[in-house]
């Protein structure tokens, strides 16, 4: 007898459902196709001893399974499930009447309990997409699932209750998830504010406009002044996550496994926080961008919407940061290898930190330097010209002294600071309404620089005079245009005036031709 069951199969964001035909009759062998991997092809063994303690006999006889569309190729064990319904039906051990009204996801343990699998967020959205009746998965990732509306999602714990369930022997109940609801109730306050930092107001002040304008920001200073503090805040002042940006998101650490269930952090099968993503300075090409045998995501995708934070970012090494290039600039990746070309969105604020020389404490107060200026400049070196070009805001950063620190009154919330982000912001969205793809002043293309970066003749001047007398290169010129509009919206101002010009120019520390000789 010939019977067909549904699934999914994932490849990077891309979903296509999967039809398994299984055919069952005399003889003794078993035999599956379709390019399914090693995790696939060892689905029988699974299957085969879930039936024994589920209370089921497997067959014996010759089973045909065919994973179509047979050239796709299909990774992982949420194939498990599906191909087990389908030799039972096949059987004639159940009833197939409803098969064709569900799609099937999950993996099957020894025991036939339904372990979690990856990408239940986005293979919901397929099965909606398709016009199935329901999603009959494990418990496990029904909450990630029932975000999509419009389709009855069922979380089962083990294959016997899918049996059940598909027979009309129990009745079982869609979980009912108010998406709106649990993700704006989510959306609660960072612990991290910076109101702990003491001190430190241009940084600080640095940092809101980059929040404000989405730009790339890199601050240099010695061991102990706060780079890393101030860096884990950046998320506590960004603007909130749109309901749409969520899901993006979520899809994305779905696909990945970062989700397990429960969600990020919170609970929630929806990610209702930025994320702040901050790999360590070993960290592989692969595991930054993305791809591997399995073409997981990377940290930058996995930062989408978010922040990428690299602390310490000369001792990444060198060819692993000039993979950063071309995402900073497309805002997503395209990941090419023999058997797969997959693309994900990547669309993060690139935020790092860097000591200013080998020992650390180049420029401070408190410390005596050892380095000389080609060590130093040597140091600075290790990050390249063409990623350095891609970082809007370059500043210095000197360690508060103690006598200081503990004088100091605590600092502006950042949920004040928020309310001025978010006010540029809306500035930003009324300004760019007709892209679609541009969001914020950082994403401008050089043609709108011409229509929403107008200077007048004094401020033209002022930015001719600091590009020659501080060296500064042509490449910081659509830099500091961006900078200085951003400035100009957290003024709530129409127009670019010299004094945000003056400030913008002020944020390109690195780009001086003495910065190692001050």
């Amino acid at each position: 007898m010939l019977v067909k069951t549904y699934c999914a199969a994932v490849n990077g964001l891309e979903v296509t459902t999967v039809t398994v035909e299984v055919s069952v009759e005399m003889g003794q062998s078993m035999y599956l196709s379709g390019l399914g991997d090693e995790a696939v092809r060892e689905s029988q063994s699974r299957i085969r001893t879930s039936y024994l303690y589920s209370g089921y006999k497997f067959p014996n006889k010759s089973i045909t399974i065919n994973l179509a569309p047979a050239d796709l190729r299909k990774e992982g064990t949420a194939f498990d499930l599906p191909i087990a319904i389908g030799i039972l039906a096949a059987n004639e051990e159940m009833p197939s009447d409803l098969l064709d009204k569900y799609m099937l996801i999950g993996e099957l343990g020894l025991d036939g309990t339904l372990q979690p699998i990856r990408g239940a967020l986005p293979i919901s959205i397929k099965a909606r997409k398709d016009g199935y009746k329901g999603l009959i998965l494990p418990r496990a990732n029904a909450r990630e699932a029932a975000v999509v509306n419009n389709l009855e999602v069922y979380g089962m714990d083990n294959l016997g209750d899918v049996v059940k369930f598909l027979s009309g022997q129990i009745e079982a109940q869609p979980l009912e998830y108010d998406t709106r609801k649990v993700f704006y109730e989510q959306q609660a306050d960072s612990e991290l504010d910076f109101a702990d930092v003491r001190g430190q107001e241009s940084v600080k002040r640095a940092m809101e406009v980059a929040a404000a304008g989405g730009h790339n920001l890199i601050m240099i200073g010695p061991p102990g002044s706060g780079k890393s503090m101030m860096a884990k805040r950046l998320p506590s002042i960004l603007p909130p996550l749109s309901l749409s940006e969520s899901l993006e998101t979520t899809q994305i650490h779905s696909v990945a496994g970062k989700l397990n269930g429960t969600g990020y952090g919170n609970g929630s099968s929806l990610i209702s926080q930025r994320p702040f993503r901050s790999p360590h300075h070993t960290i592989s090409q692969v595991a930054l961008v993305g791809g591997g045998t399995k073409a997981v995501p990377g940290e930058i995708s996995l930062a989408h919407n978010g922040v990428l934070f690299c602390d310490e970012l000369p001792e990444f090494n060198k060819s692993t940061l000039e993979v950063l290039r071309q995402p900073l600039e497309d805002r997503h990746i395209t990941i090419s290898r023999a058997k797969y070309t997959i693309e994900y969105p990547c669309s993060f604020m690139f935020v790092a930190s860097a000591n200013p020389c080998p020992c650390g404490y180049y420029g401070d107060i408190t410390h005596n330097c050892v380095c000389t200026p080609n060590q130093i400049q040597r140091y600075m070196n290790k990050i390249s010209g063409p990623l350095m070009d891609r970082i809007d805001i370059q500043v210095d950063i000197t360690a508060v002294p103690f006598s200081d620190l503990s004088k100091m009154e605590q600092g502006e919330s950042s949920s004040e600071i928020r309310k001025r982000v978010i006010a540029a912001r809306q500035i930003q969205t009324e300004r760019y309404k007709d892209s679609k793809l541009i969001h914020c002043n950082a994403q401008m293309t050089d043609r709108m620089l011409h229509d929403y970066c107008q200077l007048d003749e004094q401020t033209t001047t002022l930015l001719h005079n600091a590009m020659t007398k501080m060296s500064l290169s042509a490449r910081a010129y659509s830099r500091i245009l961006k900078v200085a509009r951003t400035i100009a919206d957290l003024d709530s101002s129409e127009n670019i005036q010299m004094f945000h010009v003056a400030e913008a120019i002020g944020y390109r520390q690195l780009d001086r031709g003495d910065w190692a000789e001050r």
